[in-house]
């Protein structure tokens, strides 16, 4: 019997696989840890999207809804009552970090708007509402609204302006979110030559709200909010003691124009958990379906099963998902040494919202004495972005969530849970989570 020559043996088919994979990561930049959205299976710019604006325009064009158009804000409060995002959660910026700078400064600062998936930016006399909006599969999608009273209001999607600054190794390589702190000069402009913090729930808060304002108070700790760096020689020199528990902003400049006078501590910390998670999620949910299409080309040259995952693969997926572990279960959160209190109410508002556990406990709950959240693992974990989630990640920050929680992963990683923190967590998710697998079940 003799053998086709054309039928590539099993040392070719392995060679070509190898090719295949290697000209694939080169086309998503995955080799080099970076993952090119464009390209198949992402599509970002192209695929369809289902986000919470995209869902509004579709009711606005069906004339299901209505924006009203409101004095100097424009469309601004009928758009957050839309897309129900909360007042309360108002934040002031005034640093220059915006595409809309020449109007920001100390006297006439950003607000910024947000609620689970949706962000809304609202600059004074600027002509459009900024805003980014979470799809399930997409991540950040990015917006404006002219502020036009013309009785049309449409959406506008950003075809990549946004993403010089919002898809970058500061947002996990996706497109995403950054909360940053500055040293602000006089006019708002930042002084770069003297560094900035990206801030997240990592960060302490010596580092937080450089360029922004904030009101609440916080005790003995200090930030780097409600001043500004009047030495140009030496900008990293601020007057934080100025800055610290504010409990009103009227006497830096007017805040008339604004929804609320306040720039809430509470929000401002909730945000740069939420932003951060955001990234993590949709930068998991990219990675596997990259892994997965890479996965699924080399199975077929190698006639291997299509489900089949090599080790390689398994590594990749299990390390996108423990960094969404990691974040869930607010691992390195700074802590707190002294009380925080806001000024809006958003605190309550937002814990007011559940879901609550038969014990009346939810993941919203606040602590603000020794850290962000009383129970520490997000309230994210319940949003329409995890669940979308490709099965092979999903399931696998279910089980390493679960080890944890059982207290069958008791690593360094994780020794700032305690054993209460970890029932607690475990109990809250059983009540309120859907579609948890059927080991959550069992402590074992």
């Amino acid at each position: 019997m003799t053998m086709n020559s054309n039928v590539p043996t099993a040392r070719q088919r392995v060679e070509i696989a190898l090719l295949v994979l290697t000209l694939s990561s080169l086309a998503t930049g995955s080799v080099f840890g970076q993952l090119d959205y464009d390209r198949p299976p992402i599509l970002y710019s192209t695929a369809e999207v289902h986000d919470p604006v995209a869902r509004l325009q579709t009711r606005l064009d069906r004339g299901e809804a209505k924006l009203e158009f409101d004095g100097p804000g424009g469309y601004l409060k009928s758009l957050l009552k839309e897309l129900a995002v909360p007042e309360s959660s108002q934040m002031l910026v005034f640093s220059k970090t915006s595409f809309q700078q020449r109007l920001i400064s100390p006297r006439t600062p950003r607000a910024l708007y947000f609620n689970d998936d949706v962000y809304v930016g609202f600059v004074q006399n600027g002509d459009v509402l900024e805003l980014s909006s979470m799809d399930p599969q997409q991540g950040a999608i990015f917006y404006t609204l002219r502020q036009d009273d013309d009785g049309s209001p449409r959406f506008v999607r950003d075809r990549g302006n946004c993403l010089t600054c919002h898809a970058s190794s500061r947002t996990q390589e996706v497109p995403g979110h950054v909360v940053r702190s500055v040293y602000p000069s006089l006019s708002g402009l930042p002084h770069f030559g003297s560094g900035t913090f990206r801030t997240n729930h990592t960060s302490p808060l010596s580092q937080r709200w450089g360029g922004w304002y904030v009101t609440g108070t916080h005790g003995k700790q200090r930030h780097m909010g409600n001043v500004v760096s009047r030495d140009r020689d030496r900008p990293e020199i601020l007057d934080v003691e100025a800055g610290a528990n504010r409990a009103t902003l009227e006497d830096l400049f007017d805040t008339d124009p604004y929804l609320t006078g306040h720039s809430d501590i509470v929000a401002l910390m909730v945000l740069e958990h939420q932003t951060e998670m955001h990234n993590r999620i949709t930068h998991a949910g990219f990675s596997a379906r990259i892994a997965l299409q890479q996965s699924a080309s080399m199975n077929e040259i190698l006639e291997r099963p299509a489900d089949y995952l090599s080790e390689s693969t398994e590594r990749r997926l299990d390390n996108a998902a423990e960094k969404v572990v990691g974040y869930l279960l607010f691992q390195e959160e700074a802590e707190l040494t002294d009380p925080i209190r806001g000024t809006s109410g958003f605190a309550e508002e937002f814990a007011a919202r559940g879901p609550f556990d038969r014990q009346g406990r939810s993941l919203r709950q606040f602590d603000l004495r020794r850290r962000l959240f009383k129970h520490p693992c997000s309230y994210l974990i319940y949003s329409a972005e995890f669940d979308a989630l490709p099965p092979p990640i999903k399931d696998r920050v279910h089980r390493r969530l679960w080890e944890v929680l059982t207290g069958q992963d008791s690593s360094d990683e994780f020794a700032h849970l305690a054993a209460s923190d970890r029932r607690a967590i475990l109990e809250i998710l059983r009540d309120t989570k859907k579609e948890l697998p059927e080991y959550w079940r069992s402590d074992t």
